[in-house]
């Protein structure tokens, strides 16, 4: 069974999706309409812009939807049985799996991203990703700290992205290499991602998610809160909802798909920071890019 994962935020390059655009007349048309859709040239800013430029949220997660999207729409033989995204990527595998239309999944995810944009500044935070130690004492250390620090990314065993307030996650990564981490690195994000002082844009894009239309998926999705299969859209929105402020289970989620009989992994959208981790979670399946 073949099941198609979609990346979120830090994939993004300069250049992404040039190629793509130039030589295919399909992924043209999704290019040119997202410009309309945004109101503003977020092709130029992918294929002309700086890193830097493409690191700001509002830029960032539109780009890499709209890259995932557009080879995931031009790929002749894309026939998926389950699809899941790490993160932003959640929003590109329910294009995938035509729970939501492109267009309207392209508003929401520009509404996310500034929602998000305006939280990191009402609340300046971090993330900080902890190499080599158990997810269970990453939990504990950061359990017993007097600030938000929380676990917002599973992404592969040894490898835990925690998020939190500034002075949160420097004590954390104090203790944390203390307590015997390979590493403990701050990363170069606007704020602390799926933790709860991404409260305020959950609540913004709650309203908008509830406001569009969903339709019955082709597929089921493995969605990041729950790691379980659904193709219920009562099931679907709230996890789409609660998936701001609540972890990331992308090592339990490729679990569920192997258990549930993946065989094949395809990653649909920049880079192969996925397919990294999928081989180190399942270390059995066949992994691709699109």
């Amino acid at each position: 069974m073949n099941a198609y994962v979609f990346p979120g935020q830090g994939a993004q390059f300069p250049g992404m999706g040039k190629d793509l655009y130039d030589n295919h007349p399909k992924a043209k048309e999704i290019f040119d309409s997202a410009n309309e859709i945004l109101g503003f040239d977020i092709t130029n800013t992918m294929f002309e812009g700086t890193a830097d430029e493409l690191k700001q949220t509002k830029v960032t997660q539109p780009a890499i939807f709209l890259h995932s999207v557009a080879l995931a729409l031009t790929s002749g033989d894309f026939h998926p049985d389950m699809v899941a995204g790490h993160s932003l990527g959640e929003f590109s595998a329910l294009v995938a799996n035509k729970t939501l239309a492109f267009e309207d999944a392209l508003k929401l995810v520009s509404q996310r991203a500034q929602a998000m944009q305006k939280a990191c500044e009402i609340n300046p935070s971090t993330m900080a990703a902890i190499l080599g130690l158990d997810d269970a004492a990453v939990e504990e250390i950061c359990a017993g700290i007097d600030e938000v620090v929380v676990a917002a990314n599973y992404n592969c065993p040894g490898q835990l992205v925690i998020s939190g307030s500034n002075a949160g996650i420097e004590k954390a990564c104090e203790l944390l290499k203390e307590a015997g981490a390979k590493r403990a690195m701050p990363l170069p994000v606007g704020g602390a991602f799926h933790s709860p002082l991404m409260e305020p844009a959950r609540e913004e894009l709650a309203a908008a998610i509830e406001s569009t239309h969903f339709s019955a998926p082709v597929c089921p999705v493995y969605q990041n809160v729950t790691a379980k299969p659904s193709t219920n859209i009562d099931e679907i929105k709230p996890n789409l909802i609660a998936q701001l402020t609540a972890p990331v289970k992308w090592t339990q989620s490729v679990q569920q798909m192997v258990a549930d009989g993946a065989t094949v992994f395809i990653e649909c959208g920049p880079g192969k920071v996925l397919q990294g981790l999928v081989r180190k979670i399942a270390p059995g399946v066949e992994v691709r890019s699109v």
